[in-house]
């Protein structure tokens, strides 16, 4: 059971460069923008990294929550790239 939990978890952590490259662009604050919608609600966009093309996210009602749904997305992305040197330790016993 140890041993599929291992691979798995192994499989899991093993993104491709691509998907590497687009975390770490994710992970800057200066990529995200927005923009108001018709409707009222606020949109939540990061920018392309091939195009100068905007990636719709979230809609929220603020800005305010809009900006937290772009800070949270950034905290997650960044634990990401942590972990992607693997697990982290948080005891040991002796």
């Amino acid at each position: 059971m140890t041993f599929l939990y291992t691979s798995s978890f192994k499989a899991a952590t093993q993104p491709d460069q691509r998907m590497i490259n687009l975390w770490k662009h994710i992970t800057k604050k200066s990529n995200w923008r927005i923009v108001q919608l018709p409707n009222g609600f606020l949109q939540t966009e990061y920018k392309d990294m091939e195009s100068e093309d905007w990636i719709d996210v979230t809609r929220r009602e603020t800005i305010s929550s809009a900006e937290q749904a772009i800070d949270a997305s950034i905290e997650h992305y960044s634990k990401k790239l942590e972990f992607l040197e693997g697990p982290k330790v948080v005891k040991t016993f002796e």
